[in-house]
This record gives C-alpha cells, sequence and structure tokens, in this order.
C-alpha cells in the first residue's frame, strides 16, 4: 500500500535507481490505519539521527525589516493584527536590545537569543529600525514608538556619522579596524547608507529637525560619485536622492479615534508612496510641536509641503483631491 501511495510501485525517479518519495495515489479507508503505522515507524527511525542545528537567534535588523513589512501591510489592508504584531517586535527590541552600557548610555544591541543580547548593533540595525518606526507610526501612532525613533536618530548620528559624509557599517565605540568600510552599494538588503539617509530625512521633515536633514544632505553628497557610476548599484541611495530634490508630503490627520478609521480607510485605498501621513486621535497627547494641532469633534487634515501647510481641510474627498 505504501509503495503506491508514495510511487515505489514505479520506475525510479532518482539517478535511475533510486525512489523520491511523493503523493502518487491517496490511500483508501483500509489503508490508513498501515500507513499511520509506516509513518510511526518512519519518525521513530528519524529521531535516532541527530536533528540539524537550529538557528534560532534573533537579528535586530532582520527584524527592523519584517516590522516594517507587516506595518506597511497593516496599512493596505487594514489588518490591526499584523500592525499589533509589528508593535510587539518593537517593543521587544525596545525591551532586550536597547540596554544601558558601561557608561550608562542606551545603545543597541545587534542580536539576541534567549534573552541574552550580543554584539553591539551596527549601521544596518540603526537605519532599518529608524526606517521601520517611521512606518510603524504611520499604521499607530504611538508616544513610544515616537520617542525610541528619536533616540535611535541620535545615537545613528553620534556612532556612524563619518566627518566627511555618509555613515560607517561599524559605530565609533566598535574595535579598531583595518578599515572601516563605508559602503553605498545594495545588496540582498537594501545598503545602510541609503536607508539612514531616507530615514532621515523622513524623520527631519516629521520633526523639522534641520540636523538630521543635513546630515542626510552631507551623506548624498559623499556618494555622489558612486550614484552617477552605478545608480542601480545604488538604489537606496537613488531613492534617497529623488527625495531629497523633491521632498515627501507630511499629512496630518486629527479627530477622535472612531472617526478617523474612516479617513484611514479611505486613504489606504489609494497609493501614496510619496507622502508620510500621520492620524493622531485622542491618545496622542504628546506631540512634537510640528504635528500639534486641536484635537475637536470633527476630524480635520492639514496638507503640509516643506514648511507651509494647507488651511485645515474637513472632508475626505478634498483631502484626496489635494493628494
Amino acid at each position: 500500500m505504501t509503495s503506491r501511495c508514495f510511487g515505489f510501485d514505479r520506475a525510479a525517479n532518482f539517478e535511475g535507481q533510486a525512489w523520491h518519495a511523493y503523493i502518487a495515489m491517496m490511500p483508501d479507508e483500509q489503508d490508513r490505519a498501515l500507513l499511520q503505522s509506516a509513518k510511526a515507524k518512519l519518525l521513530a527511525a528519524r529521531e535516532l539521527r541527530t536533528r540539524p542545528g537550529l538557528d534560532d537567534k534573533i537579528l535586530t535588523s532582520w527584524n527592523a525589516l519584517a516590522i516594517k513589512g507587516l506595518a506597511r501591510a497593516g496599512i493596505v489592508f487594514d489588518r490591526m493584527d499584523w500592525i499589533e504584531l509589528a508593535q510587539g517586535a518593537v517593543d521587544y527590541i525596545y525591551d532586550y536590545l536597547w540596554v544601558k552600557n558601561a557608561v550608562g548610555h542606551f545603545q543597541l544591541m545587534a542580536t539576541a537569543k534567549g534573552n541574552k543580547v550580543h554584539l553591539n548593533a551596527y549601521l544596518d540595525d540603526h537605519a532599518f529600525l529608524l526606517d521601520a518606526l517611521i512606518i510603524l507610526l504611520q499604521a499607530s501612532y504611538r508616544l513610544k514608538d515616537m520617542q525610541f525613533a528619536e533616540e535611535i536618530a541620535e545615537a545613528l548620528l553620534g556612532n556612524f556619522e563619518a566627518e566627511d559624509g555618509g555613515f560607517y557599517f561599524t559605530s565609533h565605540q566598535h574595535e579598531q579596524l583595518i578599515h572601516r568600510s563605508k559602503q553605498p552599494y545594495d545588496n540582498a538588503a537594501p545598503n545602510g547608507n541609503g536607508i539612514a539617509t531616507i530615514a532621515l530625512q523622513r524623520f527631519g521633515h516629521i520633526l523639522g529637525e534641520i540636523r538630521y536633514l543635513q546630515s542626510a544632505e552631507h551623506a548624498l553628497q559623499a556618494f555622489d560619485r558612486s550614484i552617477k557610476r552605478n545608480p542601480a548599484g545604488c538604489a537606496s541611495l537613488s531613492h534617497a536622492l529623488q527625495e531629497y530634490l523633491d521632498p515627501p508630503i507630511l499629512v496630518i490627520v486629527r479627530g477622535e479615534a472612531l472617526q478617523l478609521q474612516y479617513w484611514r480607510r479611505a486613504l489606504s485605498q489609494c497609493y501614496y508612496p510619496h507622502h508620510i501621513i500621520l492620524f493622531l486621535d485622542e491618545t496622542a497627547t504628546i506631540l512634537p510641536l510640528t504635528l500639534q494641532r486641536h484635537l475637536g469633534s470633527e476630524v480635520f487634515a492639514w496638507v503640509c509641503k516643506g514648511v507651509v501647510c494647507s488651511q485645515s481641510i474637513s472632508d475626505i474627498p478634498t483631502l484626496l483631491s489635494q493628494l
């Protein structure tokens, strides 16, 4: 029966002399007991073998990429459970991977296993996390995420920025290396310099923080030749350059949570890659100066380009027409 089920009664399908098992036919009622017995014996035999190694460490940079993806998907598909997964991952990073060092300052760690952290974080960890937090703030604004983003941005500037622009892969506190790399090119993952530049520009526009915008500009100047020579290899930096030349539009939507749901769903139906859209309900009581707006019984929106914001918009069609 097992021969018929897994195709062993047919010609060898691997190198002409062996079989690679596959479901050739579904067992009928009388064959299932025999098949279950065969599976139990196979499992017992497999348990005698040494299990393959398991890599179950947690990487800050990879989790940041997942956080960004979950938050973005949660916005598009109106899936609060995905957004909550992203928030849970950020909370873990903040609780376990954002630790005090020997001099009492907080620093980000690169990896954890069993709640034991290891290795000072690299450029990618900081850049990807800041980028993810900016998306997560748009998915569901939390004060703790805003504060964490500010701390990560300051750590990024203080520990990685080069005097001639751009960011080193290792921090200023890292062990001395023969060569301290400062790469412009994307690989399997986005380039840390490109994502850092994008995130600092976007966060600079959100907070009105000129230091972030200047650091991003210096990074683009430092990699000017690389972008011109090989723009396809510098996709992240090219994206950053595009947003430097044409800054993203900041949209602030303020009102009670229940009413904000209608506005959020209306805007999620359209694709706005060049916009930063923040929904601020009654729980958002502590806000940066650039985001502070009066909270009333009705929902209002403001569209900001640079330092100029529109008058308050009180209905969804008018807002969509301006976007």
